[in-house]
Protein backbone atom coordinates (compact mmCIF):
# COMPACT_ATOMS: atom_id res chain seq x y z
CA UNK A 1 0.00 0.00 0.00
CA UNK A 2 1.45 3.35 -0.98
CA UNK A 3 1.69 6.14 1.59
CA UNK A 4 -0.72 8.98 0.81
CA UNK A 5 -0.19 12.63 1.59
CA UNK A 6 -2.90 12.37 4.24
CA UNK A 7 -1.02 9.71 6.19
CA UNK A 8 2.42 11.28 6.04
CA UNK A 9 3.74 12.73 9.26
CA UNK A 10 5.38 16.13 9.38
CA UNK A 11 8.54 17.11 11.21
CA UNK A 12 8.54 20.30 13.33
CA UNK A 13 10.35 22.03 10.45
CA UNK A 14 7.75 21.22 7.78
CA UNK A 15 6.52 24.80 7.43
CA UNK A 16 10.08 26.08 7.19
CA UNK A 17 10.87 23.62 4.38
CA UNK A 18 7.89 24.90 2.40
CA UNK A 19 8.90 28.50 3.09
CA UNK A 20 12.39 27.73 1.72
CA UNK A 21 10.92 26.24 -1.46
CA UNK A 22 11.82 22.62 -0.78
CA UNK A 23 10.50 19.82 -2.97
CA UNK A 24 8.86 17.43 -0.53
CA UNK A 25 8.70 13.64 -0.92
CA UNK A 26 7.47 10.73 1.19
CA UNK A 27 10.30 9.18 3.22
CA UNK A 28 10.06 6.80 6.18
CA UNK A 29 6.42 7.80 6.66
CA UNK A 30 7.22 11.52 6.71
CA UNK A 31 6.97 14.38 4.27
CA UNK A 32 10.64 15.29 3.84
CA UNK A 33 12.63 17.75 1.70
CA UNK A 34 14.51 15.97 -1.09
CA UNK A 35 16.06 19.22 -2.36
CA UNK A 36 15.80 23.00 -2.27
CA UNK A 37 15.80 25.39 -5.26
CA UNK A 38 19.59 25.35 -5.64
CA UNK A 39 19.49 21.61 -6.43
CA UNK A 40 21.19 18.46 -5.18
CA UNK A 41 24.59 19.13 -6.78
CA UNK A 42 24.91 22.61 -5.26
CA UNK A 43 23.71 21.37 -1.86
CA UNK A 44 26.21 18.51 -1.92
CA UNK A 45 29.17 20.72 -2.81
CA UNK A 46 28.17 23.40 -0.31
CA UNK A 47 28.24 20.81 2.48
CA UNK A 48 31.71 19.68 1.41
CA UNK A 49 32.92 23.31 1.34
CA UNK A 50 31.02 25.11 4.12
CA UNK A 51 28.11 23.90 6.29
CA UNK A 52 24.80 22.25 5.45
CA UNK A 53 21.75 21.95 7.71
CA UNK A 54 19.73 18.74 7.51
CA UNK A 55 16.36 18.01 9.10
CA UNK A 56 16.62 14.42 10.36
CA UNK A 57 13.73 14.62 12.81
CA UNK A 58 12.17 11.50 11.27
CA UNK A 59 14.83 9.50 13.11
CA UNK A 60 13.86 7.75 16.34
CA UNK A 61 15.28 9.03 19.62
CA UNK A 62 15.02 7.07 22.86
CA UNK A 63 16.60 6.70 26.27
CA UNK A 64 17.58 3.59 28.18
CA UNK A 65 17.68 4.51 31.84
CA UNK A 66 18.69 2.56 34.93
CA UNK A 67 21.70 0.91 36.53
CA UNK A 68 21.42 -2.14 34.23
CA UNK A 69 20.84 -0.17 31.01
CA UNK A 70 24.32 -0.68 29.54
CA UNK A 71 24.43 -4.43 30.19
CA UNK A 72 20.87 -4.73 28.91
CA UNK A 73 21.64 -3.01 25.59
CA UNK A 74 24.80 -5.08 25.28
CA UNK A 75 22.63 -8.21 25.27
CA UNK A 76 21.06 -7.01 21.99
CA UNK A 77 24.09 -5.71 20.08
CA UNK A 78 27.65 -7.01 19.53
CA UNK A 79 29.22 -3.77 20.75
CA UNK A 80 30.97 -2.83 24.00
CA UNK A 81 28.38 -0.78 25.88
CA UNK A 82 29.38 -1.50 29.48
CA UNK A 83 32.83 0.08 29.17
CA UNK A 84 31.74 3.11 27.12
CA UNK A 85 32.92 6.25 28.97
CA UNK A 86 30.49 9.01 29.82
CA UNK A 87 30.16 11.45 26.93
CA UNK A 88 31.34 8.93 24.32
CA UNK A 89 29.25 7.74 21.37
CA UNK A 90 29.41 4.44 19.48
CA UNK A 91 27.90 2.85 16.36
CA UNK A 92 25.71 -0.18 17.01
CA UNK A 93 23.84 -2.97 15.22
CA UNK A 94 20.61 -4.61 16.37
CA UNK A 95 20.75 -8.25 15.26
CA UNK A 96 18.30 -11.11 14.86
CA UNK A 97 18.97 -14.73 15.81
CA UNK A 98 20.51 -15.42 12.39
CA UNK A 99 22.96 -12.55 12.81
CA UNK A 100 21.01 -10.41 10.35
CA UNK A 101 20.86 -6.67 10.91
CA UNK A 102 17.50 -5.36 12.16
CA UNK A 103 18.82 -1.79 12.19
CA UNK A 104 21.97 0.23 12.70
CA UNK A 105 22.01 2.93 15.33
CA UNK A 106 24.08 5.36 17.39
CA UNK A 107 24.24 5.39 21.17
CA UNK A 108 25.94 7.69 23.63
CA UNK A 109 26.55 7.24 27.36
CA UNK A 110 25.14 10.34 29.01
CA UNK A 111 24.81 8.89 32.54
CA UNK A 112 23.69 12.35 33.59
CA UNK A 113 22.80 11.49 37.18
CA UNK A 114 25.10 8.53 37.75
CA UNK A 115 22.26 6.04 37.43
CA UNK A 116 22.67 4.93 33.83
CA UNK A 117 21.39 6.93 30.86
CA UNK A 118 21.98 5.85 27.27
CA UNK A 119 20.72 8.08 24.48
CA UNK A 120 19.97 6.08 21.31
CA UNK A 121 19.18 7.24 17.76
CA UNK A 122 17.68 4.72 15.32
CA UNK A 123 16.56 4.91 11.69
CA UNK A 124 13.19 6.50 11.01
CA UNK A 125 11.78 3.64 8.97
CA UNK A 126 12.70 1.16 11.71
CA UNK A 127 11.95 3.14 14.86
CA UNK A 128 8.55 1.60 15.67
CA UNK A 129 9.87 -1.96 15.26
CA UNK A 130 13.10 -1.08 17.10
CA UNK A 131 11.23 0.32 20.07
CA UNK A 132 9.02 -2.78 20.27
CA UNK A 133 12.04 -5.09 19.94
CA UNK A 134 14.07 -3.29 22.59
CA UNK A 135 11.13 -3.03 24.98
CA UNK A 136 10.26 -6.70 24.57
CA UNK A 137 13.78 -7.92 25.25
CA UNK A 138 15.14 -5.53 27.88
CA UNK A 139 12.15 -3.52 29.08
CA UNK A 140 12.21 -5.45 32.38
CA UNK A 141 15.86 -4.52 32.97
CA UNK A 142 15.74 -0.77 32.35
CA UNK A 143 13.36 2.00 31.39
CA UNK A 144 12.90 2.24 27.63
CA UNK A 145 11.72 5.78 26.98
CA UNK A 146 10.63 6.94 23.53
CA UNK A 147 11.26 10.65 22.92
CA UNK A 148 8.87 11.76 20.16
CA UNK A 149 8.96 15.29 21.56
CA UNK A 150 12.55 15.69 20.32
CA UNK A 151 13.60 16.93 16.90
CA UNK A 152 17.00 16.19 15.37
CA UNK A 153 19.07 18.53 13.20
CA UNK A 154 22.43 17.78 11.58
CA UNK A 155 24.93 20.54 10.84
CA UNK A 156 27.63 19.12 8.58
CA UNK A 157 30.69 20.46 6.82
CA UNK A 158 34.15 21.95 7.49
CA UNK A 159 32.67 25.25 8.74
CA UNK A 160 30.09 23.62 11.03
CA UNK A 161 32.40 23.93 14.03
CA UNK A 162 32.79 27.68 13.46
CA UNK A 163 29.01 28.07 13.55
CA UNK A 164 28.59 25.90 16.63
CA UNK A 165 31.36 27.69 18.51
CA UNK A 166 29.64 30.99 17.79
CA UNK A 167 26.21 29.82 18.99
CA UNK A 168 27.08 27.16 21.57
CA UNK A 169 30.48 28.04 23.07
CA UNK A 170 32.33 24.95 24.26
CA UNK A 171 30.90 22.67 21.58
CA UNK A 172 34.11 23.10 19.56
CA UNK A 173 35.91 21.13 22.28
CA UNK A 174 34.00 17.96 21.40
CA UNK A 175 35.89 15.33 19.42
CA UNK A 176 34.43 12.91 16.87
CA UNK A 177 31.91 10.56 18.52
CA UNK A 178 31.52 12.53 21.74
CA UNK A 179 28.53 14.48 23.01
CA UNK A 180 27.37 16.91 25.69
CA UNK A 181 24.60 19.34 26.65
CA UNK A 182 24.81 23.00 25.62
CA UNK A 183 22.71 26.14 25.98
CA UNK A 184 22.19 28.50 23.05
CA UNK A 185 21.27 32.06 23.99
CA UNK A 186 19.41 34.05 21.35
CA UNK A 187 17.23 37.08 20.89
CA UNK A 188 15.09 35.82 18.02
CA UNK A 189 11.63 37.32 18.32
CA UNK A 190 12.45 39.79 21.07
CA UNK A 191 13.55 39.03 24.63
CA UNK A 192 16.64 36.82 25.15
CA UNK A 193 15.82 33.13 25.43
CA UNK A 194 17.75 29.89 25.84
CA UNK A 195 17.59 26.76 23.69
CA UNK A 196 18.76 23.60 25.46
CA UNK A 197 20.38 21.02 23.17
CA UNK A 198 22.26 17.75 23.34
CA UNK A 199 24.87 17.67 20.57
CA UNK A 200 27.21 14.95 19.36
CA UNK A 201 30.14 15.57 17.03
CA UNK A 202 29.11 13.05 14.40
CA UNK A 203 27.02 12.76 11.26
CA UNK A 204 26.31 10.96 8.01
CA UNK A 205 28.42 12.83 5.45
CA UNK A 206 32.05 11.99 6.19
CA UNK A 207 32.59 15.63 7.12
CA UNK A 208 33.17 17.16 10.52
CA UNK A 209 29.82 18.12 11.97
CA UNK A 210 27.23 17.86 14.72
CA UNK A 211 23.91 16.16 15.32
CA UNK A 212 21.70 18.27 17.56
CA UNK A 213 18.78 16.93 19.58
CA UNK A 214 16.36 19.66 20.61
CA UNK A 215 12.78 19.88 21.85
CA UNK A 216 10.37 20.12 18.94
CA UNK A 217 8.96 23.41 20.22
CA UNK A 218 12.39 25.03 19.84
CA UNK A 219 13.43 23.26 16.63
CA UNK A 220 12.13 25.95 14.29
CA UNK A 221 13.86 28.74 16.19
CA UNK A 222 17.12 26.79 16.25
CA UNK A 223 16.92 26.01 12.53
CA UNK A 224 16.31 29.66 11.66
CA UNK A 225 19.16 30.70 13.92
CA UNK A 226 21.51 28.27 12.18
CA UNK A 227 20.34 29.27 8.70
CA UNK A 228 20.96 32.93 9.56
CA UNK A 229 24.68 32.14 9.74
CA UNK A 230 26.54 33.00 6.54
CA UNK A 231 28.15 29.55 6.28
CA UNK A 232 24.89 27.55 6.44
CA UNK A 233 22.41 26.48 3.76
CA UNK A 234 19.54 23.96 3.96
CA UNK A 235 20.25 20.52 2.51
CA UNK A 236 17.77 17.82 1.46
CA UNK A 237 17.65 14.05 1.28
CA UNK A 238 19.16 13.90 -2.20
CA UNK A 239 22.48 15.40 -1.13
CA UNK A 240 22.36 13.49 2.16
CA UNK A 241 22.35 10.28 0.12
CA UNK A 242 25.17 11.30 -2.23
CA UNK A 243 27.31 12.57 0.67
CA UNK A 244 26.92 9.36 2.70
CA UNK A 245 27.72 7.19 -0.33
CA UNK A 246 30.90 9.14 -1.08
CA UNK A 247 31.79 8.59 2.60
CA UNK A 248 31.27 4.82 2.23
CA UNK A 249 28.47 4.78 4.82
CA UNK A 250 25.67 2.23 4.67
CA UNK A 251 21.99 3.06 4.17
CA UNK A 252 19.68 0.68 6.02
CA UNK A 253 17.27 -0.96 3.59
CA UNK A 254 19.78 -0.66 0.74
CA UNK A 255 23.19 -1.79 1.98
CA UNK A 256 22.03 -3.45 5.22
CA UNK A 257 18.98 -5.57 5.99
CA UNK A 258 17.83 -8.59 7.98
CA UNK A 259 19.61 -10.98 5.59
CA UNK A 260 22.97 -9.22 6.01
CA UNK A 261 25.43 -10.00 8.80
CA UNK A 262 27.97 -7.49 10.12
CA UNK A 263 30.83 -9.51 8.63
CA UNK A 264 29.23 -9.63 5.18
CA UNK A 265 28.80 -5.86 5.44
CA UNK A 266 32.49 -5.51 6.38
CA UNK A 267 31.52 -3.83 9.66
CA UNK A 268 33.93 -5.97 11.68
CA UNK A 269 35.53 -2.78 13.04
CA UNK A 270 32.33 -2.04 14.95
CA UNK A 271 32.61 -5.22 17.06
CA UNK A 272 35.06 -4.59 19.88
CA UNK A 273 37.48 -7.29 21.05
CA UNK A 274 35.70 -7.64 24.40
CA UNK A 275 32.65 -9.07 22.55
CA UNK A 276 34.59 -11.49 20.34
CA UNK A 277 35.90 -14.97 21.05
CA UNK A 278 38.36 -14.82 23.98
CA UNK A 279 36.93 -11.44 25.02
CA UNK A 280 35.83 -11.01 28.63
CA UNK A 281 32.19 -10.56 27.52
CA UNK A 282 32.26 -12.61 24.32
CA UNK A 283 28.97 -13.40 22.65
CA UNK A 284 25.69 -13.16 24.49
CA UNK A 285 23.93 -11.24 21.69
CA UNK A 286 21.45 -12.55 19.09
CA UNK A 287 23.18 -14.46 16.30
CA UNK A 288 26.46 -14.54 18.23
CA UNK A 289 27.45 -18.06 17.15
CA UNK A 290 27.04 -17.18 13.48
CA UNK A 291 28.67 -13.74 13.65
CA UNK A 292 31.64 -14.84 15.76
CA UNK A 293 32.26 -17.86 13.52
CA UNK A 294 32.26 -15.58 10.48
CA UNK A 295 34.72 -13.27 12.23
CA UNK A 296 37.02 -16.21 12.85
CA UNK A 297 36.99 -17.00 9.12
CA UNK A 298 37.92 -20.38 7.71
CA UNK A 299 35.02 -22.52 6.55
CA UNK A 300 32.57 -20.20 8.31
CA UNK A 301 33.65 -17.11 6.38
CA UNK A 302 30.75 -15.50 4.50
CA UNK A 303 30.36 -16.13 0.80
CA UNK A 304 29.81 -12.47 -0.04
CA UNK A 305 31.11 -9.10 1.12
CA UNK A 306 30.24 -5.44 0.70
CA UNK A 307 32.65 -3.53 -1.53
CA UNK A 308 33.09 -0.14 -3.12
CA UNK A 309 33.06 0.15 -6.91
CA UNK A 310 34.11 2.87 -9.34
CA UNK A 311 32.84 2.83 -12.90
CA UNK A 312 35.48 3.03 -15.60
CA UNK A 313 32.99 4.76 -17.91
CA UNK A 314 30.86 7.78 -17.05
CA UNK A 315 27.64 5.79 -16.74
CA UNK A 316 25.86 5.80 -13.34
CA UNK A 317 25.13 2.34 -11.94
CA UNK A 318 22.06 2.19 -9.70
CA UNK A 319 20.86 -0.16 -6.97
CA UNK A 320 19.78 -3.69 -7.99
CA UNK A 321 22.13 -3.67 -10.99
CA UNK A 322 23.55 -7.16 -11.60
CA UNK A 323 27.32 -7.63 -11.53
CA UNK A 324 29.16 -10.22 -13.61
CA UNK A 325 32.70 -11.54 -13.79
CA UNK A 326 34.78 -11.76 -16.96
CA UNK A 327 33.11 -15.06 -17.84
CA UNK A 328 29.61 -13.59 -17.68
CA UNK A 329 28.71 -15.30 -14.41
CA UNK A 330 26.55 -13.32 -11.97
CA UNK A 331 28.69 -12.61 -8.90
CA UNK A 332 26.86 -9.83 -7.07
CA UNK A 333 24.45 -6.91 -7.05
CA UNK A 334 24.72 -3.16 -6.54
CA UNK A 335 22.95 -1.85 -3.44
CA UNK A 336 23.65 1.90 -3.80
CA UNK A 337 25.02 3.86 -6.74
CA UNK A 338 25.15 7.31 -8.33
CA UNK A 339 27.38 9.86 -10.01
CA UNK A 340 29.51 11.19 -7.13
CA UNK A 341 29.30 15.02 -7.25
CA UNK A 342 32.68 15.51 -5.54
CA UNK A 343 34.44 13.21 -8.02
CA UNK A 344 32.32 13.55 -11.17
CA UNK A 345 32.64 9.77 -11.37
CA UNK A 346 30.02 7.02 -10.93
CA UNK A 347 30.50 5.09 -7.67
CA UNK A 348 28.57 2.29 -6.03
CA UNK A 349 28.42 -0.14 -3.14
CA UNK A 350 27.63 -3.76 -3.80
CA UNK A 351 27.74 -7.26 -2.40
CA UNK A 352 30.00 -9.55 -4.41
CA UNK A 353 31.40 -13.03 -4.05
CA UNK A 354 34.02 -12.92 -1.29
CA UNK A 355 36.94 -13.97 -3.48
CA UNK A 356 36.24 -10.97 -5.71
CA UNK A 357 36.11 -8.44 -2.86
CA UNK A 358 39.70 -7.37 -3.47
CA UNK A 359 40.70 -3.85 -4.59
CA UNK A 360 41.64 -3.85 -8.25
CA UNK A 361 39.20 -6.62 -9.23
CA UNK A 362 37.36 -5.84 -12.47
CA UNK A 363 33.64 -6.60 -12.81
CA UNK A 364 30.90 -5.69 -15.27
CA UNK A 365 27.64 -4.01 -14.32
CA UNK A 366 24.70 -4.72 -16.63
CA UNK A 367 23.03 -1.37 -17.35
CA UNK A 368 20.17 -1.58 -19.87
CA UNK A 369 21.85 -4.51 -21.58
CA UNK A 370 25.25 -2.84 -21.74
CA UNK A 371 28.30 -4.02 -19.75
CA UNK A 372 29.75 -1.12 -17.78
CA UNK A 373 33.27 -1.94 -16.50
CA UNK A 374 33.70 -1.44 -12.75
CA UNK A 375 36.67 -1.76 -10.42
CA UNK A 376 36.61 -2.75 -6.75
CA UNK A 377 38.14 0.08 -4.71
CA UNK A 378 38.79 0.88 -1.07
CA UNK A 379 36.21 3.06 0.64
CA UNK A 380 35.55 5.84 1.46
CA UNK A 381 35.46 7.27 -2.04
CA UNK A 382 36.09 10.75 -0.60
CA UNK A 383 38.41 10.95 2.44
CA UNK A 384 36.59 11.46 5.73
CA UNK A 385 37.36 14.65 7.65
CA UNK A 386 36.18 13.84 11.16
CA UNK A 387 37.72 15.90 13.96
CA UNK A 388 39.60 13.56 16.29
CA UNK A 389 41.49 16.17 18.27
Amino acid sequence: MSTTAETLQQTPLHALHLELGARMVPFAGYSMPVQYPSGVMAEHLHTRQAAGLFDVSHMGQLRLRGADAAAALESLIPMDVVDLPVGKQRYGLLLNEAGGILDDLMFVNRDLAGGGDLFVVVNGACKVADLAHITQHIGQRCEVISCPELALLALQGPQAVRVMQRLAPGSEQLHFMTGARFSIRHGVGGAPETIEIFATRSGYTGEDGFEISVHQEQAGTLARLLLAQAEVKPIGLGARNSLRLEAGLCLYGNDLDTTTTPVEAQLNWAIQKVRRHAGVRAGGFPGADIVLAQLDGGSSAPGRKRVGLKALERIPVREHTVLQDAGGQTVGEVTSGLLAPSLDTPVAMAYVRSDLAVPGTRLDALVRGKCVPMEVVTMPFVPNRYYRG
